[in-house]
């Protein structure tokens, strides 16, 4: 059964915002793998090229992202995705330090920074962004609070 666009867009309605930043920042930092992050001599070179530790974190902080979003779409509460929050908060910090540092080194032969590097940055940036936004968001959850109905009076 594949999901109808009301089904979709009700799952959506259910992110709240640092759910919603989260998402963006998981988008940017997928896209930033498959986009030239580096110019050199022999042509561009994309993340895959220049695969090491500092992939690997922004990778870790997608999967972390990810379950952030898929911890919010699942549970009728908040329980669950705040504390999702907590530890993609250290994950997300490490990719922000690890896009950073492939902002500032270049590999060998490398001469110029191409838009892979700098979406790597924001969408690393995003998602610990989102995933404190999630922590700071103390929003009741989307469904209505059940009450018992009002006894009847003497």
């Amino acid at each position: 059964m594949s999901p109808t666009p009301s089904t979709v867009a009700g799952g959506l309605r259910r992110l709240r915002r640092g759910e919603l930043i989260t998402l963006a920042g998981v988008v940017l930092l997928v896209v930033s793998l498959f986009v030239p992050t580096y110019h050199s001599p022999g042509g561009q070179l994309d993340a895959w090229d220049t695969f090491g530790a500092a992939v690997a974190l922004q990778l870790a902080a997608v999967f972390a992202g990810l379950a952030l979003i898929a911890s919010a779409l699942t549970e009728r509460t908040t329980a669950l995705p705040v504390s999702t929050a907590v530890w993609c908060i250290p994950v997300a910090l490490a990719a922000v330090i690890a896009s950073l540092v492939r902002l500032l080194e270049r590999p060998e032969a490398a001469n110029g920074l191409a838009a892979g590097g700098w979406l790597a940055m924001i969408g690393a940036l995003a998602v610990l962004v989102g995933a404190w936004e999630t922590l700071r968001d103390e929003h009741t959850s989307l469904y209505e609070p059940v009450s018992p109905p009002p006894q009847p009076r003497p």
